[in-house]
This record gives C-alpha cells, sequence and structure tokens, in this order.
C-alpha cells in the first residue's frame, strides 16, 4: 500500500479534527472573551444568552470542578477570566448550543461590565513599570565585558526591534472532547503537545491523569502555536463534555484564531559591541525586552534560547547577555518556529551590519573573521563539536561566488536608478534539544503482526512536517523491509504516556531513536527465533534485507512475512516499547552553564533582493544556501522543509506585520490585514546544497533536525532589503525595526535625512 500522507493530501483524504466523525449528538462550543484589554470585571450578564434557541449551557470560572488555571511554566494563566481580565481575546464563558452558528450567535448576547486599567503593550514601557512574567534578569555571560571595552578599537551602540508572527496554520485550532465510561474523557485536539492537554484537563476537572485520553490525529499546521495554546480550547471541551454529558466540540474561526491566540514574540533589544581594527568582535553587550503578553505561556523557556543564541554563528570572548520577560496586555506569546533563537540572532547581525558601515567594510568581513571553530564554547558553557561554521561558509562562498554577487550587484545599481539591488549573507548555528533537559525524551510502542505489518506509535506529532514518514522509515531500515509495510498511528497518551511536545525540532531526532530502540528489540527476538529453528549457534550472524533473512551473509528463502508468521506460533513476542533519553546534556539554570544541546546544526545563505524605489515593492531574486543536513534519511522532506522554513523566516522579516492600536486591539486580524508571502512572492531561484556530513550525533542514523535552523536565513532578507535602501538613498538613516514592509522600505528611501 502507499501509505504517504502526500498523496493523501493530494487527493483530499487526509483525516483531521474537523473531518472526524463526531459522535451523534455532538454539541458546540463558541468563547465569549474580553473586550477590554485590562480592566476589572464588575458584572457579567448571560440571560439573554441563555434564551437563545439551541443553548445547552453556559459555562463560566464558578463552574470549574478543580483549579480555574491552565498555566504551564508558571501558574499565572485562568481559563476563564473571573475578577479581572488582562487582554482582549481573554476567555470569559463558553457557551454550549445544538450547533455551531446558535453557540456564536449566543455568545454575543453576553453583557459584560468591565471598569478600565491601564493598559500597556509595549515591553521596554512594561519594564520601566516593574511590569514583569519573571521579577528578575536571566543572565549568560562569559569573559569580563567590563575589562574588555578597553582592548576595543571601536565601540558602537544601538538598538533593533523585531516584530510578531501570526502563525497561520492552515487548520485553526480546535478540539473535540467524548465522554467515555466511568466518567472518563477523551479529547482529540489540534495539539502539539497532547500530555499537556491530558494533565491541564485533570486538573481543572479535579481528577487523575489516567481519567485523560488525549489523542492528536495530524495537524494542519503548527509552527509552535500549537504547543501550549490548543490546551485552553481542549479544556474547555473537556469542561464542556463533563457538565453536559454530551460530547463538546469547538472550532476557531480564523479571525477568533488571530484576535485569541499569541503570536512570536516582539523584542525590544539594547546593544553594545567592540570590535579591533581587522573586525575581530572583543566584546558584545545585550539587553533583551521580551513582549510576553498577559501571561508567561512559554515565554520564559523562549528567553532562554533567545539568550542562548545570542552570538549566532560567531565566537565572542566576552559576553553578557540580559533578558527580561516583560508582562503586556496582549494575548500570551508562545513559540514559534525558532523559540527565541531568530530574535537573538537578529541583534548580533544588526549590530555587525553598524559596526560594518561605520568601520567602511563589507558585514561578511566581520562575520566570517568571528565564525566559530572547533572547541570555542558559548556564553552557556558547552563547547562546539564538529563544528561546520566555516566549512558551511567556505562551501557558500566558493560555489555561490560572495565576490561576483557583490559586483553584479553594484553593476545593476549602476546602470538602474528606479531599481535597486541588496544582498546580504546569513550563516546559522542552532542548538538541537529542549532547553528544559527534562524534556529531552521519548517513548515508541512497535507492534510487528503476524504476517507481516508494522504498527509504530510514538509522541511525535504530524503537522506536515514529514515525522511520520521519517519514523516509518526508520522501522523498516532497522527490519530490513519495505517501508509501505509500516504504519504511523494517531498520538494518543494511552499508548505513548508522559510525551514531550513536537517541538524543538527533535521529533524525529527522539521519536525516531526510541522507535529504532523499540524495532531492535524485537529485531533481536526474531533472529534468534531463526537460529533456533536453523539450529544455528548464537554467534553466527543473521540479518533481514530487503525483506528476506540473510543467514550467514547469504540470502535464504524465508521471507519477512514467514519469519513473523513462524515467530507468532511460536508465542514470540511482537511488541516492544523503546524508550529514549538524550545522552550528554545538563544544564543548571542557577549558573545559566551547561551542555543544553545534544548537537548543533550549521549553515550558510546568501540572499539577493530587487526593490522597486518608485514604489517600496521589492522580489526575493535568490536564496542560496549550504546547509548542514547531517546525513539526511529523507532528502525530499528535508530540502522541502528547508525552504518553507526560509520562506517563513523571510515573512517574518518583511511582508508579515503584527498590529496592535494603543488599547490593546489587534488591527492585523484578517487575512487582507495581514500580509503572508504567496506563490508570487517566492524568490527566482531556491538552491539548498547539502553539505556532505557523516559525523557522528544524537540524530537517528545520523541524520540532522531540520524545521527550525534554516529559519533564520531568512535574516539576510531584511539586511539584503536594507543594502537596497542605501543603495537608493546613500544618506538614509534605517531604523532596524523588523519587518521591512515595502511601506518601510518606500519611507527609509524617502524619509528623513542623516
Amino acid at each position: 500500500m502507499l501509505n504517504y500522507d502526500s498523496i493523501r493530501h493530494v487527493k483530499g483524504e487526509s483525516i483531521f479534527l474537523d473531518d472526524f466523525g463526531a459522535p451523534a449528538g455532538t454539541l458546540h462550543g463558541a468563547v465569549f472573551y474580553s473586550p477590554e484589554a485590562h480592566g476589572k470585571i464588575i458584572s457579567l450578564d448571560t440571560s439573554e444568552a441563555e434564551k437563545h434557541p439551541g443553548v445547552k449551557a453556559i459555562i463560566t470560572a464558578k463552574d470549574i470542578p478543580g483549579e480555574n488555571q491552565i498555566g504551564g511554566i508558571i501558574q499565572d494563566e485562568k481559563l476563564f477570566a473571573d475578577t479581572e481580565v488582562e487582554f482582549i481575546g481573554e476567555p470569559v464563558a463558553l457557551v454550549i448550543a445544538d450547533n455551531p452558528l446558535a453557540a456564536r450567535k449566543a455568545a454575543k448576547k453576553i453583557k459584560i461590565e468591565i471598569v478600565p486599567l491601564e493598559v500597556i503593550t509595549d515591553p521596554k514601557t512594561a519594564f520601566e513599570k516593574g511590569s514583569l512574567i519573571i521579577k528578575q534578569a536571566r543572565v549568560y555571560s562569559c569573559g569580563s565585558t567590563d575589562e574588555a571595552w578597553k582592548n576595543c578599537d571601536f565601540i558602537f551602540k544601538g538598538t533593533a526591534e523585531t516584530g510578531g508572527q501570526e502563525h497561520l496554520y492552515l487548520e485553526t485550532q480546535s478540539a473535540l472532547a467524548i465522554p467515555l465510561e466511568g466518567g472518563s474523557i477523551k479529547i482529540i485536539s489540534s495539539t502539539q503537545n497532547p500530555t499537556a492537554i491530558q494533565r491541564t484537563a485533570a486538573r481543572v476537572l479535579a481528577v487523575s491523569d489516567n481519567a485523560i485520553e488525549s489523542e492528536a490525529m495530524r495537524l494542519g499546521g503548527g509552527f509552535g502555536g500549537k504547543e501550549d495554546q490548543a490546551t485552553a480550547w481542549a479544556v474547555m471541551a473537556a469542561l464542556g463534555c463533563r457538565i453536559t454529558g454530551k460530547s463538546v466540540k469547538i472550532v476557531l474561526n480564523r479571525q477568533e484564531d488571530m484576535r485569541l491566540t499569541g503570536k512570536r514574540h516582539p523584542y525590544v533589544s539594547d546593544y553594545k559591541i567592540g570590535l579591533s581594527k581587522g573586525g575581530k568582535i572583543i566584546s558584545y553587550e545585550v539587553v533583551f525586552y521580551q513582549n510576553a503578553g498577559a501571561a508567561a505561556d512559554l515565554s520564559p523557556a523562549i528567553l532562554d534560547r533567545t539568550l542562548a543564541h545570542c552570538t549566532g554563528s560567531y565566537f565572542i570572548p566576552n559576553v553578557k547577555a540580559e533578558g527580561y520577560s516583560c508582562k503586556t496586555n496582549l494575548p500570551p506569546n508562545t513559540a514559534f518556529r525558532g523559540f527565541g533563537g531568530p530574535q537573538g540572532m537578529f541583534v548580533l547581525e544588526a549590530a555587525i551590519f553598524n559596526a560594518a558601515e561605520k568601520m567602511k567594510m563589507e558585514p561578511r568581513v566581520i562575520q566570517e573573521i568571528n565564525l566559530l571553530n572547533e572547541g570555542d564554547a558559548f556564553p552557556y558553557g558547552q563547547k562546539t563539536e564538529f563544528c561546520k561554521a566555516k566549512e558551511c561558509w567556505n562551501e557558500a562562498k566558493s560555489k555561490f561566488d560572495f565576490d561576483s554577487v557583490k559586483r553584479e550587484t553594484d553593476e545593476f545599481n549602476e546602470a538602474n536608478k528606479l531599481f535597486k539591488k541588496g544582498f546580504a549573507v546569513m550563516p546559522v548555528c542552532f542548538g538541537i534539544s529542549f532547553t528544559n533537559t527534562m524534556l529531552n525524551q521519548a517513548s515508541s510502542l512497535v507492534h510487528v503482526y503476524a504476517d507481516g505489518s508494522v504498527s509504530v506509535s510514538t509522541g511525535a506529532v504530524e503537522m506536515g512536517q514529514g515525522v511520520n514518514m521519517k519514523l516509518r522509515q526508520v522501522a523498516a531500515l532497522t527490519f530490513g523491509i519495505s517501508v509501505d509495510k509500516v504504519k504511523s498511528e494517531f498520538t494518543n497518551t494511552t499508548r505513548n504516556a508522559n510525551t514531550s511536545a513536537t517541538a524543538a525540532s527533535s521529533g524525529a531526532d527522539m521519536n525516531g531513536n526510541a522507535t529504532k530502540l523499540a524495532c531492535g528489540e524485537i529485531l533481536s527476538r526474531l533472529k534468534n527465533h531463526y537460529r533456533r529453528a536453523a539450529k544455528l549457534s548464537e554467534n553466527e550472524p543473521v540479518e533481514i534485507e530487503n525483506g528476506y533473512v540473510i543467514s550467514c551473509g547469504k540470502k535464504t528463502d524465508v521471507t519477512w512475512e514467514r519469519l513473523t508468521a513462524s515467530a507468532y506460533r511460536n508465542r514470540i513476542d511482537l511488541s516492544a516499547h523503546g524508550f529514549y533519553a538524550t545522552p550528554k546534556i545538563y544544564f543548571d539554570p542557577r549558573t545559566n552553564k551547561g551542555n543544553p544541546f545534544a548537537y548543533h546544526v550549521y549553515g550558510t545563505a546568501v540572499i539577493t533582493v530587487t526593490l522597486d524605489c518608485l514604489r517600496g515593492t521589492y522580489e526575493i531574486d535568490s536564496v542560496k544556501a549550504v546547509h548542514d543536513f547531517g546525513k539526511s534519511i529523507n532528502p525530499v522532506i528535508d530540502r522541502s522543509q528547508a525552504e518553507g522554513a526560509v520562506m517563513q523566516g523571510i515573512g517574518w522579516l518583511t511582508l508579515e506585520e503584527v498590529v496592535h492600536n494603543e488599547k490593546g486591539r489587534l488591527i492585523s486580524d484578517t487575512l487582507s490585514a495581514y500580509k503572508v508571502p504567496d506563490i508570487g512572492f517566492t524568490p527566482k531561484k531556491i538552491e539548498f546544497l547539502f553539505l556532505e556530513n557523516n559525523d557522528r550525533n544524537a540524530g537517528v542514523f545520523n541524520s540532522k533536525a531540520i524545521g527550525e535552523p534554516p529559519f533564520m536565513y531568512g535574516i539576510a532578507a531584511y539586511f539584503a532589503l536594507v543594502n537596497a535602501v542605501k543603495a537608493a538613498n546613500k544618506n538614509s538613516d534605517v531604523k532596524i525595526s523588523a519587518p521591512m514592509t515595502p511601506e518601510k522600505a518606500f519611507m527609509n528611501i524617502y524619509g528623513e535625512k542623516k
């Protein structure tokens, strides 16, 4: 059977949550949320909504049997606001009705009286007012910046800003809760983290974890937006199920999803950088003001990764990176591809750009001089191992000829007045593992059936990244059989307990290694069974290749199917549970030192753009990269993930602008107001070259994670556009504030002069 997700997607046969056949009599929920960004709740009137036809229940905080709390890292986020609201979109009540339309209409009849309080939307303002998620700063450091400044020939200061980003997954937040016998509830939801939903629902409903079965079928995209923020809607559905005794389904529409959920964290960051005359970075200080929104969500962990990646792909001997998670009156911001890493890297690239301009140097000269070498230490103490920073740079420099790109750009700009080109180079170094060591664990349950077919169940959630296919490949490669014999099951907490979220680019690594261990255990039993049947000694080699038993180096007529059937008849266990905990990683949050990452991924990209000086619009001409894929087990998936990641990174830094007004209301809450890269914006050329790499690492079969690292290449698009603006107006005082929308590009050309 051709059991491929890609084929099912194209044929329209893939089943997502809203396609699932809900039980007869399923009720539907609609959320009533705060219309104010901050204020005290004086009254809540649901009387008119209760009278609306089809309404079965209206649930508020007082109806919660357990804790009114869904916070993860910090317990600071209520399921339903009860006395105070802290952002527009904060859930206040859930209307349960016969159908979605009735529920939505009834929700509009709920009346709430709120006394407004001060609204804060800017992280620096929040910092100045002492509005912080965590009161103390997080600090990563090495060397002594205080001592190092006197050794610098040049010192520059500046500020860099990065905006938010809407996840815009195709499938909006959705959940279905189904009552089971004995008071248990099954929750099917569009989540990257089924275990978080299980635990949180149990806490809110005041039941044990085993009373909640949590399942994720497959997601129509996640990008981090369903790691933590899928929880609220799933728990609401479970609460509605408990109160009504019926199945309850909640599916947000697009505008609700955009209004009610958090985004990528905006940052405002101040930096100070010191260099030698030759361009060597001697000292670097940076303060990150992270806009966390109204609750912690995953902000502290995201800030840690920002700090961990503040030096990017460079070795800097003296660093002090300070970070504050600032509480504002916006929806809690959350995980997004890169998990804070891109925000940290962007600031250093801005500092290098500023220094290069003042020192009359090319930024790529400073970049190249400071690239990581083998054994260099990061500010958090870990040293590079199998460092590919310079190898990727040199390969890209050779293959794509940076000097020719520079020459061609200059020649074009000399010959054209109304169009200007720009280019920039971006090296990437990204650590792979959860920064919270505890989360670096995974399990896999593998069944081999008597007919030779294989079932693999893990904690990995398929959301378009191809993890199911990779896990099937792991099983097939381990067993020596065709991948068509292997099926990936939906992720379910009754099959795999205590799962970590599918995030941090670690889904294939950890779950793949767990699957390899489980398959290896079954394979060992099958080999021993064959030896006994063939009267071989335990030392005589037996392998399985291409579906046949290979005994003592010779192919036999025993097929995989014959072997599994025989093993079943002889009462051999054909099931195994594999558990994998990433080895050799640790981190001490008290000292902010350790080895938090299993390995690092490297790469270098050059991006060229063409700017229309009359309109401010632009095209991305090309994206060319040399990327450290490790030993890829599926080059097609890896290449597509790299291309998708870099396009999402380019979108974040160019077209995608999240806008709130001073009252905390999201202005860009429709797809007519929020722009993402479409097919017409796609670069004319995208080229990813695989760096030859057979080094041993923690990825399964020496592959490397692919989901997040290429996202950071998009930073080059921003600085390529800045260079194009400077080519149009050399006196332009470009404020380093992303995204560089066409409007900003235009104003930077024709706005205030130095």
